[in-house]
């Protein structure tokens, strides 16, 4: 186990307090093909980041006057939306849990997880050469946005058998939990559950793209394809912020007033609620509204009970903190920017009503809740796998920037919801009628910008801390 803070930064405890409060943290291999295999997976993430923030760039350029003929395909705008949507989404949370599942498994089969990031990597790459290879149609469905053109699809299929091979390669991996746990094997038994809700989620793509009906085509096709196996998806990334909650938590040198025996009870909590996942094909056709409706509310009550409990245990034990180091600041604010967005995120949710804008306002705060988490768990594992330690001004002010920036985004979004403005609809065919519809679109873009400046600060901070080895000070 590694020690991370002097007990001098936490208040002192009355001694009927201190048996029920807990420092949560995993131990990182130091030496072993572990650590390497979690490096190259850090480094896909980074890279998927980096090409995510590139296809923002050419959002931009394909709507400036001009230069939008330069581009191959006349409507570049959606073609470029959903490869950085994928990338930032789908290529950066499967690279991080390689990364945490690479570090909390045993050294069994390292053959497989390169293998694995491989593929990955191959069918990245050419999704992201997609648009530039003959793109085919953008077909904005849930969860996985698709480019209908066969170099996107074998991107994407590539892509997928890495996943596959990954979940099996940590499926076999796991380390055992036992009966006599710690808050460690709290954490374990959560990334074990991360990597069983993914084998689900893998499941449900198979069993949906079986059972498809084959007069289907386009959006309606691939929105019913990945409807089940995207839902149980939402499980997995829940599930790997809930543990970096509580392992930042630790890393800021907080104890936590929750027992781990309480911790794997709600990730436990979340897993058997996957398995709503299987008995909603068994139980109602693919294509029926009660298919649909059964992933929807496992999600929200599943996915949902176990967020609140370990997010007020988690402010409780940061109130106890009454000192912070310089790499601890950085830590502390990926959390509580991650904390406020899925907040913000969820609460948005509870108000959904048609399809407007507001449906996106929700997930992107829920998705970027998760995205600011592993961020700050980034900053804590750089020392712990051979780089330096993130710190100083801009390390501390990239979460709270990207934090802010897509908290505006999401509530321009709400705002312009609330006047009816619908989804999945850019530029004229948006018809903003009044002038509270141009200004919450309005707020919508200048915080999206901002967001893009913060995710690119990140890439900048992880990469310095990358030039620099730890120095013998730092954790190992």
């Amino acid at each position: 186990m590694n020690t991370l803070h002097p007990p001098a930064s936490i208040v002192p405890l009355r001694p009927d307090r201190a048996a029920v409060m807990h420092e949560y943290a995993l131990p990182v291999p130091t030496t072993d093909a572990r650590r390497a295999l979690a490096r190259g997976w850090l480094w896909l993430g980074l890279l998927a980041l980096i090409g995510s923030g590139l296809f923002s760039m050419l959002l931009v350029l394909s709507r400036t006057p001009g230069l939008n003929r330069l581009f191959p395909v006349a409507d570049f705008f959606r073609v470029a939306l959903v490869v950085h949507v994928d990338l930032s989404v789908l290529v950066w949370f499967i690279a991080l849990a390689g990364m945490l599942w690479s570090i909390h498994g045993t050294p069994r089969r390292q053959g497989w997880g390169w293998a694995a990031l491989a593929l990955c990597g191959a069918g990245a790459a050419l999704m992201s050469l997609a648009p530039f290879l003959g793109s085919g149609e953008a077909i904005m469905a849930n969860y996985i946005p698709m480019l209908d053109g066969a170099p996107f699809i074998a991107g994407l299929l590539l892509f997928g058998a890495g996943v596959a091979v990954l979940v099996l390669r940590s499926l076999a991996a796991a380390p055992r939990i036992g009966i006599n746990f710690d808050a460690a094997g709290a954490l374990h038994f959560g990334l074990n559950a991360s990597v069983v809700a993914t084998a689900v989620a893998l499941l449900a793509f198979g069993w949906s793209y079986a059972v498809l009906p084959q007069e289907l085509s386009g959006r309606a096709y691939y929105e019913i394809l990945y409807w089940g196996g995207g839902h149980a998806l939402q499980f997995t990334w829940t599930l790997l912020m809930l543990v970096a909650w509580l392992w930042l938590a630790g890393a800021c040198g907080a104890r936590v007033p929750l027992s781990p025996r309480v911790a794997l009870g709600l990730f436990a909590l979340a897993l058997v609620s996957v398995f709503v996942t299987p008995y909603a094909y068994l139980a109602h056709d693919i294509a029926s509204v009660e298919h649909r409706n059964l992933h929807t509310w496992a999600m929200r009550f599943g996915g949902g009970l176990a967020i609140l409990p370990i997010a007020l245990a988690v402010t409780l034990g940061l109130r106890g903190v009454r000192a912070w180091t310089p790499t601890q600041r950085p830590l502390r604010a990926a959390l509580l920017a991650s904390m406020l967005l899925f907040a913000a995120g969820g609460l948005i949710g509870v108000f959904i009503a048609g399809s407007n804008v507001r449906i996106p306002a929700h997930y992107h705060g829920c998705i970027v809740g998760v995205t600011l988490a592993l961020m700050g768990l980034v900053y804590h594992l750089l020392p712990r796998l051979g780089y330096g330690a993130p710190e100083g001004r801009m390390a501390t002010l990239q979460p709270t920037l990207y934090g802010a920036g897509q908290l505006m985004h999401i509530l321009g979004l709400v705002w312009s919801g609330g006047y009816g403005v619908q989804r999945k609809v850019a530029g004229a065919e948006q018809v903003l009628r009044s002038t509270s519809e141009v200004a919450g679109m309005g707020l919508m873009g200048l915080g999206g910008l901002i967001a893009i400046v913060g995710g690119l600060l990140f890439v900048v901070v992880v990469l310095r801390a990358m030039r620099r080895p730890a120095s013998a000070a730092e954790p190992a």
